[in-house]
């Protein structure tokens, strides 16, 4: 069963949970993730000033990325 599955399609997590399940990566490798179109990473939602983004996404994406 896929990590995605187990996931509840509505969760929302901020910045920060994001560059944790990446990998523990910083700020900036975010930034350049999101505008770099050939990653195709997903695009947060905004609410006021914070991004978010459904876990779901982040973690089909990542699974996506796998080498076998």
């Amino acid at each position: 069963m896929a990590k995605s599955e187990n996931c509840n399609p509505n969760q929302r997590i901020p910045a920060s949970t994001v560059q944790q399940l990446c990998g523990g990566i910083s700020s900036m490798t975010l930034h350049r993730w999101l505008h770099n179109p050939d990653l195709d990473f997903p695009r947060p939602i905004y609410i006021g000033n914070r991004r978010y983004w459904r876990e779901t996404e982040i973690i089909e994406w990542l699974e996506s990325r796998e080498v076998a």
